[in-house]
């Protein structure tokens, strides 16, 4: 180490580095830790692993237990990409890396996988204390600002610090939630170094509907045993009636279609189909008003009634035009929310400027991992398993790349 008249630090010199400590960086911390190399990971923020933790709020969905070919349908274009490294660390295996770091897991019915303790924290500390025990150090506070004369260059507390290393693996995250680290500003620094980047784009995003006032008693409802469509792509998870539009597990897959401008329709019956739907509206009304008689015949909660007059009306009388509304009613929405609202962002990395190995073309030695790639899934453990599979395999590809000389 090299330290100013101040005793601040100017220069030290590391194994490898990973910038970035949240679950692919500390993946890629934990194989390079196992490799025995001196290990330096820096975080910006104060504390590691932010937007893990934020995301153990709601249970800590670590993956989903099915067929292999089924779980990577669900990154599309970018299947072929991340297959490889999935395979190497798929849905089995983050659950063994859990339950070997102490963790007693559980499986949903849907076959989401969590913790039993249904939070991140107890796993965090103990994946902490394992690279601890390796000697990984973590620095807190330590801002990227890029490459200077070969060294990386960190904004600290107590000034700037110059770190030689022999590897690094950049897992900076994609460009939502800044407030818990993922900000990208560190696109500028890669493309100052000629690496092109895809652009950020906000994905696992709400939907933007300015309500009418006749909405407000709804707010904060789940919308319970409805189907969305879009492009050809049917969700059934839930959905919430939000101050400012949709949001929650029905519309978040959904994110990448609606971004393309592809109509959006909700299914408000989805267990009916449209020929039963017609006949129980076909059934006599007498004297009751139209909503009473949808409410009888259908059982429409006043929440589906509530959209149902929000996006159509007036009503049709015709029967037949009604059922397919009911089975197929247009969503009349503002776009996706901002994209620092979105739970997690495509773009940045495109495989282009990576080889097989995930390292930049354009800076030998310097890998990428997580949310900085250019891919997108859903929620429900497929974006934190991709995450914890490039991590790992950043990881792994930069020992075998040292190993060369």
């Amino acid at each position: 180490m090299i330290v100013d008249g101040k005793g601040r630090i100017v220069s030290e010199t590391y194994d490898a580095v990973v910038i970035g400590a949240g679950p692919a960086g500390l993946m890629a911390a934990d194989e390079l830790s196992v490799a025995g190399l001196r290990v330096l990971v820096a975080e910006a923020k104060p504390s590691v692993a932010r937007k893990f933790l934020m995301a153990g709020k709601s249970g800590l969905n670590l993956t989903k237990d099915e067929p292999f070919e089924v779980f990577m349908a669900q990154y599309h274009e970018a299947a072929d990409w991340l297959g490889p490294m999935v395979r190497d660390f798929d849905a089995a295996a983050v659950q063994d890396w859990a339950r070997d770091l102490g963790q007693e897991l559980f499986t949903g019915s849907t076959g989401r996988v969590f913790p039993k303790v249904m939070k991140a924290s107890p796993l965090l500390r103990a994946w902490l204390e394992r690279l601890d025990g390796r000697n990984v150090e973590i620095r807190t506070r330590w801002s990227w600002q890029g490459w200077a004369d070969g060294a990386l260059v960190f904004q600290t507390l107590e000034g700037v610090a110059h770190i030689s290393a022999r590897v690094t693996v950049l897992a900076l995250g994609g460009a939502s939630w800044s407030r818990l680290g993922s900000d990208g500003a560190w696109a500028e620094i890669l493309q100052k170094e000629g690496v092109a980047l895809a652009e950020f784009v906000p994905a696992n995003a709400g939907l933007q509907i300015n309500w009418s006032d006749h909405m407000e008693k709804h707010i904060g409802t789940p919308l319970k045993g409805v189907a969305l469509h879009c492009a050809g792509q049917i969700s059934r998870g839930e959905t919430v009636i939000s101050a400012r539009g949709l949001e929650g597990g029905g519309v978040y897959p959904l994110s990448k279609w609606v971004r393309r401008g592809e109509a959006l329709n909700i299914d408000l019956l989805p267990d009916l189909s449209e020929t039963d739907v017609r006949s129980r509206l076909a059934r006599p009304r007498g004297k009751a008003s139209l909503s009473n008689h949808l409410r009888k015949t259908l059982k429409l909660r006043p929440e589906k009634l509530a959209l149902l007059q929000e996006f159509s009306r007036p009503l049709p009388h015709d029967i037949g035009e009604l059922a397919t509304l009911i089975k197929a009613l247009p969503v009349k929405h503002a776009g996706l929310r901002p994209m620092d609202e979105a739970i997690s962002t495509a773009g940045g990395v495109p495989k282009s400027e990576l080889d097989d190995g995930l390292m930049l073309r354009k800076h030998p030695g310097a890998f990428c991992a997580g949310e900085m790639l250019d891919w997108e899934a859903p929620t429900g453990g497929y974006l934190l398993t991709a995450c914890f599979a490039t991590g790992r395999w950043a990881g792994r590809s930069a020992v075998r790349w040292l190993n060369q000389f």
